[in-house]
């Protein structure tokens, strides 16, 4: 048995498309937050001179990332950017001279033992490159690594369009298993699962090959069902175990890591360059052609476009990301961040939203909910704020993952008030907590009271 899901068309286009690098942008703008957690602190003034490569921006706490240079030139300023999660970050604007100098201090990093291997990995500055932008170092740094009975390498990519980790499995296949060296090496784990959709033939083919000579290593074809590529569903489908609410993969023994980042930290042991390019996959009704692409991070969506090739019209909409998951930029002016893994841009007639009707409660959206939430109740208690309902449906176990709005014949825009659900639930979980503690400073008081009246009595 497995997770339920849903069907939708692959638009594959570039599959085939053989990664290109674009050529440098007259500007870069770097924000300081691409990663979940605390943003990093800037370390750069304006008109310093910087190179490819160079620390511009230092992880601040412990869930942080570094920020690296992903051009040589000058600092034009330090300013601010607004996120995709609507908070203002600091951002790093720098001019690029066009020479890609890298940056002479940078060498392989030299790692010995588990300690050094992962704070290797944090000074590379990596996150996750599947779209969750979790730094790495933080998930692989594992307190009891007996924990640990299985790495899953993530490489479903389950989103319609987006081949950006097809192009890795293909070209960059033999750092994929160096970095599964890595892994086995410094985290002495035995067993590793590389999860992949069977639509993905010739990437299928190439882990068969090299995992046949590697020992340990499992190649999971799997069906290619929207959303194959979350977290949770993916353990499910390969191992059979269900993390529990409020769980972490680690609690069932598994990590699970993105097919790309792995591969780039292999590649980041032998070079000693930090994360300051991207592959993304350049597509949808408004592109002229359709490609995957290397960019430097902080490269402008506009210069991405053009470079590409340009647009067969003004997009209507554009997305960080796939259609189901994506999240619409405001402005082609918004950079590429370290979690990006396609920008695709829509035409009107891709773009136009449907009509929306009365639900006529047909169950398809909890039918092919991944985890069977029930998002036409969830609807409704969102409606009447009804925070202890949230709670009992588990809106809180919504990946967000678009299942329920793609099948809804009315066209009820489910996953936008799941989301808002959250929000209510939150807050009634937090009225709630703020008044278990109010009840328990209110009983201390009267049992100190009564306690001081009884020795007064005495």
């Amino acid at each position: 048995m497995r997770m339920g899901g849903i069907r939708v068309p692959h638009n594959k286009n570039t599959a085939q498309s053989h990664s290109v690098r674009l050529g440098v942008p007259g500007t870069v703008t770097i924000p300081m937050s691409m990663h979940i957690g605390k943003y990093a602190r800037v370390i750069v003034q304006k008109g310093d001179t910087v190179k490819v490569g160079q620390l511009i921006g230092e992880a601040d706490g412990f869930v942080s990332s570094n920020i690296h240079s992903s051009v040589s030139g000058t600092v034009r300023k330090i300013d601010e950017i607004m996120t995709s999660m609507g908070v203002k970050v600091p951002c790093v604007v720098i001019d690029s001279d066009g020479k890609q100098e890298r940056y002479e201090k940078l060498a392989p990093p030299k790692v010995k033992d588990f300690d050094s291997f992962v704070r290797a990995v944090k000074e590379s500055g990596v996150v996750g490159l599947g779209g969750a932008g979790f730094p790495s170092f933080v998930k692989i740094n594992v307190h009891d690594l007996k924990k640990v009975e299985a790495v899953i390498i993530n490489a479903a990519e389950c989103e319609p369009y987006i081949t950006s980790d097809t192009r890795t499995m293909v070209e960059k296949g033999e750092y994929i298993f160096k970095g599964i060296g890595l892994l086995k090496r410094y985290m002495d784990v035995g067993r590793f699962i590389i999860g992949i959709e069977s639509n993905k033939r010739e990437a299928v083919r190439i882990m068969q090959e090299l995992a046949a000579e590697t020992e340990g290593v499992e190649v999971h074809v799997l069906p290619s069902v929207y959303p194959q590529g979350g977290e949770k569903v993916l353990i499910y489908n390969t191992l059979g175990r269900i993390i529990p609410r409020g769980g972490l993969p680690l609690d069932v023994g598994v990590i699970v890591v993105n097919v790309t980042t792995l591969a780039f930290i292999a590649e980041y042991m032998e070079t000693g360059m930090p994360l300051v390019e991207k592959c993304i996959t350049v597509d949808g009704s408004a592109v002229k052609e359709p490609k995957n692409v290397i960019v430097p991070i902080g490269m402008s969506i506009a210069d991405v476009a053009e470079a590409s090739g340009g647009l067969k019209c003004d997009p209507a909409k554009v997305l960080y990301g796939g259609p189901m998951m994506g999240i619409t930029v405001p402005s082609m002016d918004e950079p590429i961040l370290k979690n990006t893994n396609a920008v695709i841009f829509m035409d009107e007639k891709e773009a136009r939203p449907p009509k929306i009707t009365a639900c006529i409660s047909c169950g398809a959206c909890a039918a092919h909910c991944p985890f069977r939430l029930d998002p036409r109740s969830i609807a409704r208690a969102y409606k009447l704020e009804d925070g202890a309902a949230l709670e009992r449906l588990e809106v809180d176990l919504c990946m967000e993952c678009g299942c329920c709005s793609y099948v809804c014949p009315a066209h009820r825009p489910l996953v936008q008030t799941n989301k808002l659900g959250k929000q209510v639930l939150r807050k009634f979980l937090s009225a709630r907590q703020a008044r278990k503690e109010n009840d328990f400073k209110e009983r201390s008081v009267r049992e100190r009271q009564e306690k001081q009246e009884k020795e007064a009595k005495k």
